[in-house]
């Protein structure tokens, strides 16, 4: 049986996180302000037969669909009752409820103020998103699973004025990277590991 280790709904993709996830996502392209839903599994392979769960019982988009060394991961997107009932659907399959997710766990969570130029132009070298800016600040989060980089990003994007640099939701672990003015990124920050610790 797989085991479930992230179920994550979004309730409104995020104008920049959904652009993100747009730049290099293999299938269909979110929208801004859509629901998404995120699974990750493991063993990796098991996410095939949920995919198709899911598929088959909604009208919702596939945007992901990822088996890398030891997880696979799913994202969904639609309309909120869609996103959901594709999501019931697939706790079915999997016999579980959304509580037998992992909960995260923060690595690391740090705030780099007044970013030097050349940290600037090394952070921007790996970049997808956004650029960070000499004199910015900019927030750095580490956590496993990996997929709950995403919600991180997401939540923080709705509390405050900031730039999505880069988020990486698959693998070992997941990283955040946001930067802008030095309130606004402690605004962002508060608002990512609140969503994270308020998984139950």
């Amino acid at each position: 049986m797989a085991e479930l280790r992230s179920f994550i709904f979004l309730d409104r993709l995020q104008p920049q996180t959904m652009c993100y996830l747009g730049s290099w996502v293999r299938g269909a392209l979110p929208r801004a302000d859509v629901a998404a839903q995120i699974i990750e599994v493991a063993p990796g392979l098991d996410i095939e037969p949920l995919t198709d769960v899911a598929l088959k019982h909604a009208e919702v988009s596939a945007g992901i669909l990822m088996v890398e060394r030891q997880f696979g991961y799913l994202e969904i997107h639609g309309p909120t009752s869609q996103v959901k009932a594709a999501g019931e659907a697939v706790l079915d399959q999997l016999g579980a409820s959304a509580r037998d997710a992992m909960r995260p766990q923060i690595l690391a969570s740090r705030i780099v103020t007044m970013l030097d130029r050349q940290h600037a132009f090394l952070i921007n070298r790996n970049k997808v998103g956004s650029m960070a800016l000499p004199g910015e600040s900019m927030f750095v989060l580490e956590m496993q699973p990996a997929s709950y980089a995403i919600l991180a990003t997401n939540e923080a994007e709705k509390a405050a004025r900031i730039k999505v640099v880069d988020y990486r939701m698959f693998g070992a672990t997941g990283r955040v990277y946001l930067s802008g003015k030095e309130a606004d990124v402690r605004q962002a920050a508060d608002a990512a590991e609140e969503a994270l610790r308020g998984i139950t």
